[in-house]
């Protein structure tokens, strides 16, 4: 089974690596006659790409999406859709004097370990510039979700130290690390430029919602829909930890405090709260899907740091190079398309079992 290769009835591959020609993605199992743009496609990738602010990496490139195949005339063709985005702005040369070291927090030494060979050129396949394929293929989902009213918002509630407190929408898009607070964004990206003056990085949370689900949507067992979900998101690099609606907080509630309860309204079963987070034995409720995923920071820093090299011997590394000081603002994007992928394909799988 390839690690490379995610879904059973909506299916992507990711391929490229960082500093390779191009990174991109197949998708199989859409259906044909689905209406998509690379305008909508770029809507996404536009927000993950690099070197949008201060508290970006400063990494320039424009990530413009091609489409190889698999749409004809705006439409899908029912064919495998192959995506890419050609990489123009890498500059392999800054990882020439450490090429023979392991980064801390990296995967180098398990890359190494694992292949026999690795590519040390800013971490190669393991590198986050591999999430445009991601980001690209959830477009692709996100469309044929919204036939549903499906919808997937993410946004970073935690950097640091520092929390959001309220909530407002519109604010997401308008501050550099797309916080629902205002205020509470201002005080995440001085936490952000201070680590970056340092030469160092900060972690924090993103919260993503999906509404309008439809009921029924996972697999007991082993493919319930959390179970999926987790899956998925873990799957991003730098994503450390996942919870669901009340998460670890379930810890010290009572069950007469942490259960739904249920009442029917207009004929409709509704619940009273959702530290559930959407899902009941793996299978969608109809509520909100509630997740929040812990980042680590970034682990490229140009603090000086312990490590080792090739043939064992202890070294002192710094790690030159062009990095997010804060990986939040732009793995929100990322976190969105992986909901998207494993909606989509929940979605699938449960249309084809009413079909039969």
């Amino acid at each position: 089974m390839s690690g490379n290769v995610f879904g059973k009835a909506f299916q992507i591959m990711t391929f490229g690596e960082s500093h390779g020609e191009a990174i991109g993605v197949v998708i199989d199992g859409v259906k044909p006659g689905v209406k998509i743009s690379e305008k909508e496609i770029q809507k996404d990738l536009d927000r993950r790409r690099p070197g949008q602010s201060k508290a970006s990496t400063s990494r320039k490139e424009s990530d413009k999406i091609h489409i190889l195949s698999g749409i004809f005339k705006g439409k899908t063709t029912g064919t495998p859709i192959c995506l890419i985005v050609k990489n123009k702005g890498a500059i392999s040369s800054d990882y020439d004097l450490i090429k023979d070291m392991f980064r801390p927090g990296q995967a180098d030494f398990t890359y190494l370990k694992k292949y026999g060979i690795r590519d040390y050129r800013g971490g190669g396949r393991a590198s986050g510039r591999e999430t445009a394929g991601r980001v690209a293929a959830g477009a692709v989902a996100k469309k044929i979700l919204s036939k549903k009213k499906v919808k997937i918002q993410a946004y970073t509630i935690q950097v640091g130290r520092e929390f959001a407190e309220t909530f407002n929408a519109k604010e997401i898009e308008q501050n550099s690390v797309r916080c629902p607070d205002a205020a509470a964004a201002k005080r995440m990206e001085r936490v952000i430029l201070a680590a970056k003056s340092e030469g160092d990085s900060v972690g924090g949370v993103v919260e993503i919602v999906a509404s309008n689900v439809p009921i029924g949507l996972g697999e007991p067992v082993f493919g319930k829909l959390d179970a999926e979900l987790s899956k998925a998101l873990v799957s991003i690099g730098a994503v450390k930890g996942v919870e669901f609606g009340a998460g670890f907080a379930v810890a010290e509630l009572k069950g007469s405090e942490c259960n739904d309860e249920m009442q029917s309204k207009a004929g409709k079963v509704r619940f009273k709260s959702n530290n559930a987070g959407g899902i009941l034995g793996g299978i969608s409720t109809g509520q909100d899907i509630i997740i929040r995923i812990a980042v680590k920071p970034t682990a490229s820093i140009s603090v000086e740091q312990d490590t080792v090299d090739l043939k064992g011997k202890n070294k002192k590394i710094k790690t030159k190079g062009r990095h997010d000081p804060c990986i939040c603002p732009r793995i929100v994007p990322v976190a969105e398309a992986m909901v998207a992928l494993v909606l989509a394909d929940a979605l699938a799988v449960q249309q084809a079992r009413k079909k039969n």
